[in-house]
């Protein structure tokens, strides 16, 4: 059996037994005992979907509306004309041939790659590079697109790749825990409403099996969706 804190212990007493409304929801989180630093609420939402098919899978970027209290780093893969512009909108490196030479020799202190259709020719050879950690540009993703700046001003503002694992799940953060409680609201409806609209016309049954929302280092609470 694991051992809690008392913490812990009194957090998870204040747990619903059932699943409860998103407003309900964040009030509990809320009245979590808070911890020394501003923890992220993430959301985890078990699909009633078949990773194992092709078109059942689940793969793109999304911008929360109250954004998620965090920036990135991202750098983009573009020619000399697109560089500065990428630079301007919050890119920490950018560049073509030269930069994918940076990330070969195993360069890749950032979170996000933005790249231009026009050089992936080169991006491609960073495939085992980038592909193991998730960094891979793909146009599913947002991450391949000839507007280079608004991309990377987006993903530098928190825009978040997201994709289905193996058990047919997506995890997002959708927030931070000092963040009203009309904005953590507002950013939940935006995430449910956006995975309603993707869900494959290939997915039968239940679509929404199971929706939890929690802190950084809190128990989880179940959404009734």
């Amino acid at each position: 059996m694991p051992k809690f804190t008392k913490k812990q212990k009194a957090n998870l007493e204040l747990v619903p037994e059932h699943p409860v409304s998103m407003e309900e929801a964040i009030k509990v989180l809320k009245s979590f005992q808070a911890m020394k630093f501003d923890q992220s609420i993430n959301i985890v939402a078990s699909l009633g979907i078949d990773p194992k098919q092709a078109d059942q899978a689940l793969r793109g970027s999304i911008a929360m509306p109250k954004g998620i209290g965090r920036s990135a780093r991202v750098i983009a893969f573009c020619n000399s004309d697109k560089a500065p512009d990428a630079l301007e909108a919050g890119a920490i490196e950018a560049g073509a041939e030269e930069l994918v030479a940076k990330v070969a020799g195993g360069w890749t202190d950032f979170d996000v790659a933005i790249a231009s259709p026009d050089v992936m020719r080169f991006v491609g050879t960073l495939g085992k590079v980038l592909g193991p950690k998730g960094l891979m540009p793909s146009p599913k993703a947002g991450t391949v697109t000839p507007d280079v700046k608004t991309a990377v001003a987006e993903f530098a503002a928190g825009k978040q790749e997201y994709r289905n694992d193996d058990g047919g799940n997506i995890h997002l953060v959708v927030g931070k825990m000092s963040f009203s409680e009309a904005d953590i609201l507002e950013n939940l409806t935006f995430f449910i409403e956006t995975v309603e609209k993707i869900k494959p016309a290939a997915a039968k049954g239940l679509y929404f099996k199971k929706v939890v929302v929690s802190g950084t280092m809190t128990p989880g609470v179940q959404i009734a969706v």
